[in-house]
């Protein structure tokens, strides 16, 4: 089945299938994120590829195209993006405005902004890539944007954290944790700073954790003021019912603006041609905010 799933707050999925997205209202938004696995079309063996990630074909990006436009965002944050070129085949102009990170990675965060909404790009917080200059990989910048003027503006940085870590405790001895902690306190300060400047603002994208109330992770974050995490206490059909790792963080102003009920998980259909087609082992999540 294709379209949209609530996400419930159990392991066992309710779904509810939801017709297209309908024209946004005034003041109303559609915010998602979308992890677009390796989406890049270098030829496989290139060197900044691991061996098994092979290039999008003209067919899967096309039904990627498609997917994008039943999720028909008004904000929506990419994650793995290996070029704007890229990136505006999901999400073409005139409809929409792309950025993406200035990273010297394949896997670059980005953004496709509805034309017509007011956009301010701030520098890249290079800070969470917390690798020294001589490693051989690097991690992704943070791609930090402010979105609308006055009081409807929303700040917004989009992140991929360092995977490995999804629920370990604090005290976890593996590396991957010991970074993924390190680009929490990056996040926390950039945070603060929002706090301060008294700015709605959402935090947005792959944190590859299962962030929750109890989690250390999500205490750092929410250290300088109180943040609403949009998929807390919810399941993902996605992932065939465990939590999410994709997720949309809120606060200041901003935390007033989501809608009640709105997170919402875009299915990939299944059967048919579409087996053959390799499309993200993520889904698009979304919520809908309500601007005053």
């Amino acid at each position: 089945m294709t379209g949209w799933r609530v996400a419930c707050c159990l392991p066992v999925i309710l779904g509810l299938l939801l017709p297209p997205a309908a024209a946004v209202a005034r003041g109303d938004i559609r915010l998602s994120t979308w992890n677009l696995d390796w989406l890049t079309t270098r030829p496989q063996g290139d060197a900044a590829l691991p061996a098994d990630v092979t290039p999008r074909t003209a067919a899967e990006l096309e039904r990627l195209a498609a997917y994008a436009r039943r999720l028909a965002p008004d904000i929506a944050a990419l994650e793995e993006v290996d070029s704007p070129e890229l990136a505006a085949r999901l999400f073409p102009a005139p409809g929409y405005h792309i950025l993406v990170s200035h990273d010297p990675v394949v896997q670059k965060v980005a953004l496709a902004i509805r034309t017509g909404l007011a956009v301010t790009r701030h520098a890249d917080v290079t800070a969470l890539d917390v690798y020294p200059p001589d490693a051989p990989r690097h991690l992704r910048s943070g791609l930090d944007v402010s979105i609308g003027t006055g009081a409807d503006s929303l700040r917004v940085l989009v992140v991929h954290l360092k995977a490995g870590c999804r629920d370990s405790g604090p005290d976890s001895r593996k590396p991957a944790c010991h970074t993924l902690l390190r680009q929490i306190a990056v996040i926390t300060d950039w945070i603060l700073e929002r706090q301060d400047e008294g700015e709605a603002f959402a935090v947005i994208g792959d944190f590859n954790r299962l962030l929750a109330p109890d989690d250390p992770a999500l205490r750092s974050l929410a250290s300088s003021g109180p943040l609403t995490l949009a998929t807390a206490g919810h399941a993902s059909p996605c992932a065939g019912g465990s939590y999410f790792i994709d997720h949309i963080l809120l606060g200041g102003p901003a935390r007033a603006w989501l809608q009640p009920d709105s997170l919402r998980v875009m299915l990939y259909g299944t059967g048919g041609h579409e087996d053959a087609i390799r499309l993200s082992d993520h889904c698009p999540v979304s919520v809908r905010l309500s601007l005053p």
